[in-house]
């Protein structure tokens, strides 16, 4: 994978746990995931959203559940301290000041 390819998975990341952040209830499905990704410049296909959020599972930066072809992420703890930069996971973009 290219460096710029990297780079732009690490900010998807990142947005998808601040979209999180922002959601009444700290969760969204992949597809309003997906509008706000494409909100802020990115154009992920379906399944890179979702490859993201399984992903960000497996960090432990989300929960997610499963209602038809959606999935339904939570934002943790520790998303939400990636999202305020209090930590760091290598494969997220730290967030700027």
């Amino acid at each position: 994978m290219s460096e710029f390819a990297q780079f732009l998975r690490e900010d998807q990341r990142l947005v998808i746990l601040r979209v999180l952040a922002t959601m009444p209830s700290y969760t969204a499905n992949s597809s309003v995931l997906m509008t706000g990704l494409n909100h802020v410049g990115h154009n992920p296909s379906r399944d890179q959203v979702k490859t993201e959020i399984r992903w960000l599972e497996e960090q432990g930066l989300v929960t997610v559940e499963t209602a038809y072809d959606l999935l339904i992420a939570r934002i943790t703890e520790r998303g939400s301290d990636v999202v305020a930069a209090r930590t760091v996971v290598p494969g997220v973009k730290k967030p700027g000041a």
